[in-house]
């Protein structure tokens, strides 16, 4: 007879608290396995045991989540600044020439860098916030002078410096000079 078959023959045939040996004898069912507190506390620590393991996953989770973010913010880091390398190298050429050229080659080279770095810029997504004539806008601009003239109130009078999108994000609010009304 198999290991199997014994088993099968070791359970109750009719569901009561008796069943079968292998040698024929009746042997009683343990009483705490009908007991329902037994019954309770081994579903207790079956479930406080899976919350331990799902919360033990979940602390892994953050970790490895915290991880791969940290990992994308250098390469992206990584990425940016080897872009801004030729840049730099473009500058200390220009700075450069300052002890051996005339002041248009000068020009020429800053403007090369200047040209260089904005391109590298709209690579990125990043546009103009040209505000001039529009009215002002606290989401896009910052008003660091009201005055008075024959524009509309609210109206920007001029630019001092550039504001900056990455898509359709601010970067940096434009710096400008607000219409106070009429004088």
């Amino acid at each position: 007879m198999t290991d199997h078959e014994q088993q099968e023959q070791a359970l109750p045939a009719d569901g009561g608290e008796e069943a079968a040996t292998p040698d024929g004898a009746e042997a009683p069912v343990v009483e705490e396995e009908l007991d329902p507190v037994v019954r309770a506390e081994r579903e207790r620590d079956d479930y406080l045991d899976q919350l331990r393991r799902m919360a033990a996953e979940f602390d892994n989770y953050k970790k490895r989540m915290a991880r791969e973010h940290e990992e994308l913010r250098v390469r992206a880091a990584e990425r940016l600044l080897s872009d801004l390398l030729p840049v730099f190298d473009d500058l200390e050429r220009a700075l450069a020439a300052f002890e051996t050229a005339e002041k248009e080659a000068i020009a020429d080279g800053i403007s090369l860098v200047h040209r260089a770095l904005w391109t590298l810029l709209e690579r990125e997504g990043v546009s103009e916030l040209d505000p001039s004539g529009d009215l002002f806008d606290p989401h896009h601009h910052e008003a660091l002078l009201s005055q008075p003239a024959d524009a509309p109130e609210g109206t920007i009078l001029e630019v001092i410096q550039k504001g900056f999108l990455l898509g359709d994000r601010v970067l940096r609010p434009a710096r400008v000079i607000v219409a106070g009304g009429a004088s």
